[in-house]
C-alpha cells in the first residue's frame, strides 16, 4: 500500500511517499512540489497542477495531510491554509482518502516527544526506515514522517474496523467523543 504524506506550506509544499508491507516500511520517493510564481493566486494553480501530477503518477491509497497549527503570522497562516485547501481539493478530485494529522501528533509518535525539534524528527525517519541519512529540507522529512504516522493509524483503524476509510476523520473524532472501544462493559 502506498501512503502519500504532505507538508503544506505557502511556497513550497514537501512530499514523502512510503510503501507499507505488513510492517515493513520502504521510502519510495520524495521531494518538493514544483511552485515558482511569485504570484500567490498563481502558486495555488502551480502546487495544484504539481500535487495533480504527482497523485496520477504515484497513485497512493491514502494522503496523509498535517494540520494547521498556531502561527504568529495570520499571513502566512492564511497562505498555508489555502495551500492545504488546495491539497485536500485535489485528492478529493481523485477519489483518494485524506488523513489529517496534527504537528504534535506526528512528532509524538515518531519522537516520543510532542515538542521535539525538527533535526531529531529528520534523525528518527531514518532509523524508522532503516535507510542511510541523506541531506533534505525539513518540509520532506517532515512528509515522510506524516506518511509514516499514518502508515501507522491505518493499520490501527483496520483492525477495530471492516471499512474504516469511508470517512476517516468523522471516524476518528467519534473515537474521541466517547470512551474508547477497549472499555466495554463488561470486558
Amino acid at each position: 500500500m502506498l501512503i502519500l504524506g504532505v507538508d503544506p506550506g505557502s511556497t513550497r509544499a514537501g512530499y514523502g511517499l512510503i510503501e507499507k508491507q505488513g510492517r515493513d516500511l520502504k521510502l519510495i520517493k520524495s521531494g518538493l512540489l514544483k511552485i515558482s510564481s511569485q504570484d500567490k493566486n498563481v502558486r495555488l494553480l502551480e502546487l495544484s497542477k504539481s500535487f495533480a501530477s504527482l497523485l496520477k503518477k504515484q497513485r497512493p491509497a491514502f494522503v496523509a495531510i498535517e494540520k494547521l497549527f498556531f502561527m504568529k503570522n495570520l499571513k502566512t497562516a492564511l497562505e498555508v491554509a489555502q495551500s492545504r485547501g488546495v491539497l485536500i481539493l485535489t485528492a478529493t478530485a481523485q477519489k483518494i482518502p485524506i488523513i489529517e494529522l496534527a504537528p504534535s501528533e506526528v512528532k509524538l509518535n515518531i519522537t516520543g516527544l510532542g515538542n521535539a525539534n525538527k533535526k531529531l524528527v529528520a534523525d528518527m525517519i531514518f532509523k524508522i526506515l532503516k535507510i542511510k541519512k541523506i541531506n533534505i529540507l525539513d518540509d520532506v522529512s517532515d512528509a515522510i514522517a506524516i506518511a509514516i504516522v499514518a502508515s501507522n493509524q491505518i493499520r490501527w483503524l483496520s483492525t477495530i474496523d471492516p471499512a474504516p476509510f469511508a470517512d476517516i476523520n468523522s471516524f476518528r473524532s467519534r473515537r474521541t467523543k466517547s470512551k474508547p472501544f477497549f472499555f466495554k462493559k463488561g470486558g
